[in-house]
Parts: C-alpha cells; sequence; structure tokens
C-alpha cells in the first residue's frame, strides 16, 4: 500500500489493510515528496507541476492492482486519484467514526474534544 497522506498509519489500519485488501508491504513517500504532498501551495490555480513528482514516484513505485491511500489537498487528491483510475491502481480513502464532546473547565471555559475512530478503508468510486 502505497501512502500518500500526511500522518502515520495506526495499529488497527494495518492490521484491516493486511486482513482485508492483503496488504504486505506499507510505502511511504520519501521525505521531499511527503513534504511536497503536505504542503500544497494554496494561492492561485492548481500546482499541477506541484504534484507531477508524486505521480511519477507512484509509476515508478507501484503497479496496476497495488493499492494506493489517498488523502491530502482536495485537488491534489482529486488528481492522483484520476491517475490511479487510468493505471490500474486502486485508491483508497480511510473513512472514520466521529465523536464531538465539549467539556466546561472549572475556570468556566469549555474544552472541546473531537475524536476520530478508524472505520475502514473504502474505494474511491469511478465516475
Amino acid at each position: 500500500m502505497a501512502l500518500l497522506f500526511s500522518h502515520a498509519l495506526t495499529e488497527e489500519q494495518k492490521q484491516e489493510a493486511r486482513e482485508k485488501w492483503g496488504i504486505g508491504t506499507f510505502l511511504s513517500l520519501p521525505d521531499d515528496l511527503q513534504s511536497r504532498w503536505s504542503q500544497v501551495p494554496p494561492e492561485g490555480a492548481f500546482p499541477r507541476e506541484w504534484i507531477q513528482p508524486v505521480i511519477e514516484w507512484l509509476s515508478r513505485e507501484t503497479g496496476p492492482g497495488d493499492v494506493v491511500l489517498v488523502q491530502g489537498e482536495f485537488g491534489a487528491v482529486y488528481l492522483v486519484v484520476s491517475w490511479c483510475h487510468r493505471e490500474g491502481r486502486i485508491p483508497v480513502y480511510a473513512t472514520t467514526a466521529r465523536r464531538y464532546e465539549s467539556r466546561r473547565q472549572p475556570d468556566g471555559s469549555i474544552k472541546n474534544i473531537h475524536l476520530f475512530k478508524h472505520v475502514n478503508f473504502r474505494r474511491y468510486p469511478r465516475e
């Protein structure tokens, strides 16, 4: 499973990937490409050339039928998922159950807590 996202997989996610998707290896982006993936410039039109090295890496490091976890900046995700569909990769994303708690503190302030729990990996739909 090639990992295009900004944090580490949990043990629960690794277990699901192994058991339900048959994943044997988790392939992280090299540091320079991870930095690109995590910091897509927000100004102006989408910078396709910024993401091109990531797609070139995917082309070299994965093959048809390989699973690619894709989460990040919306334009980058769209571009990579489209590429995966064209090139026979299986693009997936992680779904989560979310719970929100708001707790009043002794000093009168309010502490908001957002809890996220992995549910499963889901294929990106095709058009």
